[in-house]
Order: C-alpha cells, then structure tokens, then sequence
C-alpha cells in the first residue's frame, strides 16, 4: 500500500536539465531564476548588461512548439525554481519535479515528533477519545509513559484487525505508521521554518505600535503588520489541514496511498512559500523593536517582499500603478 514515487503510465521525466537550442549553451554563465515577481526568467549576462529573460519571451522568440524538447524542458525548469534558489543548464532537477520526493530531508527530531503523532493518535483512537496532541512538549512526555506504550502495543494490534489485516499482522500497521511519519516529518520541519516567520511577525507588530504616531512610517507598518497576518493566516490554515488529517488516524490508514500524495502536495506547496522567507528570517534575528533607520528599511524592505505575494489583488493593481507612474528606467538590464 506504500505510495509510488512515479506512475508507470507517466512520461519519464528527464532528471538534468539539457536544452537542444544553442541559444543555452552561447553563454558562459547563463542561469535560471525567479524574478522578484515569482516569474521564471533566464538570466545572461551580454557586455556590461545583465539581460533577464522571461520563459515566454523565448518560447515565442524561437518559436518552440507545446510538445518540443526545449518547451517542455523550460515548464519543467520553471516547476523546479518553486523549489531552488536558482538552476543551471547540466544541473538536476530537484526531486519534487521529477520523483515527487523532497529534495531536503527533515531532522531525526521531526522523525520522531511525526512518530510520535501519530501513535498517541492510535492510542486515543483506542480509548475512544481520539485528539490531536499539538503541544510538542506535552506530546513527548506522553509518549513516554510506560503504560502509553503498551496501549500504542496494543493499538497497533487493534488497528491490525479493524483494518481487515488481521490481529496477528500488526507489523503491518507499524509499517503503514512508519510510511506516514517519514512523510509527516517534513511537515513538522516546516512547522519550524513557520515559526521563524511567526517571530517576525511579533517584531513587526512590536514595530508597528512603536511607529504608530510617526506619520511618515504610519502607513508602511500599518501595511507590514497587515500583510504579515495574512501571510500567517495562509500557512496556518495549511498546518490546521493536515493535522485535520491524522485527526482520524484509520480512516488515513485505509486510504494510506492518497493520503501520502495529500501529505507531499501540502509539503511542495508550504516549502514554496516559506523558502522566499529565508533571507528575511536571517536578518530579522538582529532586530530589536526600536526605532531606527536599520528598522525602517528592515520594514520597507519587506513591505517590497509582502506586498506582491500576499495583497488583494484589486489593492495590488492599485499600488502597481502608481508605482508604474513614479518609476524610472533601470539601467544595466535588458528585458523581453
């Protein structure tokens, strides 16, 4: 019942990225990347300019067909920029992409806590109480109750003949438990990566009270403080779904395979949408909730960051408009 990684009837996917246009092979350091509007663009350098061109742009240029090599290699390249800060031609494509595993691993720490879920989930399906134990602290002492661990014995062996296995395959629960864990485990190592981002939320919000009567800043941190919710609010509700998941621990045991696939979807897109954040994350640990220059380009900086990514659309056109119209002309970049 373990998930497959790739569907016998699915085309192969080629792992390393190779292009059959000599266009990709005319520039030494020719790269791929997302543009700061999430946009897959290659990227070259021509004399002293930086030219940055979009997938499209070179999909129409040379006019490559839908069911070309280079055409398909190019959607499949800009699928695997979700997942890397950047690609090169002759690199890997990350195994999201083409296996659909990770292509990061997880702590032994989040093995367990996955583990550990997922047993007291058993045990309280067991005594008729089924919950999910959030707290990882109060998780851990439970865990390690002697007579807890009998009862987690016993509900595998429970589990075993509910399931249609019989009492005396109870290895195979403990199998199934063991597939959904390592599946699980990188959702609790995301968790962490959350909250790094919560962390900076408490700073904004700090930030936000402290700038509320300087009028030149009033707007700005009032927008941060207001996107950054948002942004929490989106990750949580990704969070609060897959722990709705386990929440019913058989009916996950007998749907093991789609409930893997469920559990990886969710991995791809948390892991997506928090990568953008480290480099924030990292600078963030130095701020303190005081005014300062530092701060009130920290906060402007990421209001830059925030506001593509988690305004209203219809706010968003808005605010790009207006930038359209106070925008000059970047020098040294090239654009199709």
């Amino acid at each position: 019942m373990a998930a497959e990684d790739k569907s016998k009837d699915s085309p192969e996917i080629e792992e390393e990225i190779s292009f059959e246009h000599k266009f990709f092979t005319s520039f030494e350091d020719l790269y791929f990347r997302l543009s700061d509007a999430g946009e897959a663009v290659v990227v070259l350098k021509l004399a002293s300019n930086e030219a940055v061109l979009s997938f499209d742009g070179i999909k129409r240029e040379f006019s490559l067909k839908e069911d070309s090599h280079d055409f398909h290699m190019l959607d499949k390249v800009a699928e695997g920029l979700q997942f890397v800060r950047g690609l090169r031609p002759g690199d890997r494509l990350p195994k999201e992409v083409t296996t659909r595993q990770a292509s990061w691993e997880p702590q032994d720490r989040h093995r367990r806590i996955a583990y550990q879920r997922l047993t007291m989930q058993l045990v309280t399906w067991l005594t008729g109480n089924e919950h999910v134990i959030s707290n990882v602290t109060e998780l851990a002492q439970v865990a390690d109750d002697p007579q807890v661990k009998k009862n987690v014995q016993l509900a595998f062996t429970e589990a075993a003949e509910e399931l249609g296995l019989g009492r005396e395959n109870r290895d195979e629960v403990v199998r199934y438990i063991e597939s959904l864990a390592n599946e699980l485990a990188f959702i609790e190592a995301l968790r962490d990566n959350f909250g790094e981002v919560q962390k900076i939320d408490e700073k904004v919000q700090g930030l936000r009270r402290i700038y509320g009567a300087d009028r030149s800043m009033i707007e700005t941190t009032d927008q941060v403080g207001r996107l950054s919710q948002r942004a929490l609010k989106l990750f949580q509700d990704y969070f609060d779904q897959v722990d709705a998941q386990t929440g019913e621990i058989l009916a996950m045991l007998k749907n093991i395979d789609n409930q893997i696939g469920y559990i990886r979807e969710v991995r791809d897109a948390l892991y997506c949408r928090l990568l953008p954040w480290d480099d924030f994350v990292q600078a963030w640990k130095t701020v303190f909730i005081v005014r300062s220059d530092d701060n009130t380009n920290k906060l402007r900086d990421l209001y830059q960051f925030l506001a593509p990514r988690y305004m209203q659309f219809n706010d968003w056109v808005l605010v790009t408009k207006r930038g359209m119209q106070k925008s000059k002309p970047l020098g040294g970049q090239m654009r199709w």
